[in-house]
């Protein structure tokens, strides 16, 4: 079965990109220093693509431009209303130069029904993935080759249109840009602190908590804010009836002692990719995995009684880290830390960097 065999916009024609080379680029020099220590998000490659859509002409002026600001106009749709989605994927160098990206068809999907939720269009899975190569055609050489390092990439649509009533924007812009990215955890993977939110909430039944829309992670700040003022370093949010939802960018996952690995899931939840991968890979070694609602209780009293032997969160950017701490107003529960979540990380990032067999067919080669 093909990549996008499934999907109902397969066989469309590529798109014609527009190329303009970025004429300050910066300098192999300099680029070589960023890729040193890239860190996270502060850097960005020397281009970006852009693509819009409009009601009448549909997806249209597809291009890859130089890096830098966006004009808007002060009443786009986007500022006032804040109808806007994105994704994030990475890119990896393998040991033969090549460039891959791991799932894409799963960012592009997601990518789509963020922009249902939203009322913004759905960007064909085929244009999504071309829009990654063709920005890898241009700044491939910004894919850094260290130990744990990507290209993030980080594809958003936003509603652009001049207007101030409330509807769906008749004019929408989809950009994708680039930053390399260093080890999200230097000095080995650590156990995280997570504070539990009993005040907010990140999502609702029926709101927009599936979707990959920036106003959730908005909301998540000032929780967020408050698991720092307790000296954690993740907060995890409930719904309204007490059970876990997720961290304000990652999925959680609890491993039971007769082996079986369950992750919360609810309409309210965004469907996490490396999850998705994470639980893949724990099927493929003999695991039950379920995916249910998992109360507040059932996590405090699992860990108290030894039934759940392991905790850990998963996600895009940290990948698989172990959960160590979880603390309440009234509460300081530690966690138990074992070895399978370690275990399928070294396993995920070898399918990704090359390192290991990719039996799934995951990967996508993006500078061929």
């Amino acid at each position: 079965m093909t990549l996008l065999e499934n999907d109902p916009d397969a066989g469309l024609e590529p798109l014609e990109f527009t190329v303009t080379r970025n004429l300050a680029a910066a300098p192999a020099a300099r680029r070589d220093e960023i890729l040193a220590n890239p860190g996270f998000g502060t850097h960005f490659t020397d281009h970006m693509v852009d693509i819009c859509w409009s009601v009448r002409g549909g997806w249209h002026r597809p291009r890859v431009q130089p890096y830098g600001p966006i004009t808007l106009d002060p009443a786009a749709a986007v500022l006032h209303y804040g109808q806007e989605i994105f994704e994030g994927i990475k890119a990896y160098r393998h040991a033969d130069g090549s460039v891959h990206t791991f799932r894409p068809d799963q960012n592009g999907r997601r990518l789509q029904r963020s922009a249902r939720r939203l009322a913004l269009p759905e960007l064909p899975v085929e244009w999504f993935i071309q829009s990654l190569r063709e920005l890898i055609a241009v700044d491939g050489d910004w894919v850094p080759s260290g130990a744990d390092q990507s290209l993030y990439l980080r594809p958003f649509m936003f509603a652009k249109e001049a207007f101030l009533g409330v509807r769906p924007a008749n004019k929408v812009a989809y950009y994708l840009i680039a930053s390399p990215a260093g080890a999200y955890f230097t000095g080995g993977v650590k156990p995280v602190s997570i504070w539990l939110s009993e005040d907010y909430a990140r999502a609702g039944k029926g709101g927009t908590g599936a979707a990959k829309t920036g106003g959730n992670y908005a909301s998540s700040l000032l929780p967020q804010a408050e698991a720092y003022e307790n000296e954690c370093d993740q907060v995890v949010f409930l719904d309204q009836d007490r059970n876990v939802e997720e961290l304000g960018g990652m999925n959680v996952v609890f491993v039971y002692k007769d082996g079986t690995i369950v992750t919360p899931q609810s309409d309210s939840i965004l469907e996490g990719i490396t999850r998705d991968s994470i639980l893949q890979l724990a099927r493929d070694r003999g695991h039950k995995v379920e995916g249910r609602a998992v109360s507040l209780d059932e996590w405090r009293q699992g860990v108290a009684s030894g039934d759940i032997v392991e905790v850990f969160a998963c996600g895009t950017a940290a990948v698989v880290t172990p959960i160590g701490v979880l603390k309440g107003r009234d509460f300081f529960d530690e966690q138990p830390v074992g070895e399978l979540a370690l275990s399928l990380r070294e396993e995920l990032t070898d399918i990704q960097y090359g390192r290991r067999e990719d039996k799934h067919g995951w990967l996508v080669r993006l500078d061929a």
